[in-house]
């Protein structure tokens, strides 16, 4: 009987587990971290906040950047291959 309970124990642990974590992300608005076809990681979040992955290194500088400076990245071309699509600087 000592067996099973076990088991359970680690299942309802991992259950609570990850509805706490559902309910963090939902109490400051923001969304789940998911991967695109492309595999890139895409979190969305209310307006002034960044993603949960931004804030390693100086990821959350550069998206800071992005907000608040667009004009400057209309003028930097991108090279991500994307032309063909109509992607032509670093803001669009």
């Amino acid at each position: 009987m000592r067996r099973g309970v076990l088991p359970a124990l680690a299942v309802t642990t991992a259950v609570v587990s990850v509805l706490l974590l559902g309910v963090q992300w939902s109490a400051r608005g923001q969304g789940a971290v998911t991967k695109d076809e492309v595999g890139d990681e895409v979190q969305i979040v209310p307006r002034g906040r960044l993603p949960i992955f931004a804030g390693e290194t100086d990821t959350g500088a550069l998206y800071r950047f992005a907000t608040t400076r667009g004009e400057v990245l209309r003028h930097m071309p991108c090279t991500c291959g994307c032309a063909a699509i109509g992607h032509t600087s670093n803001r669009s």
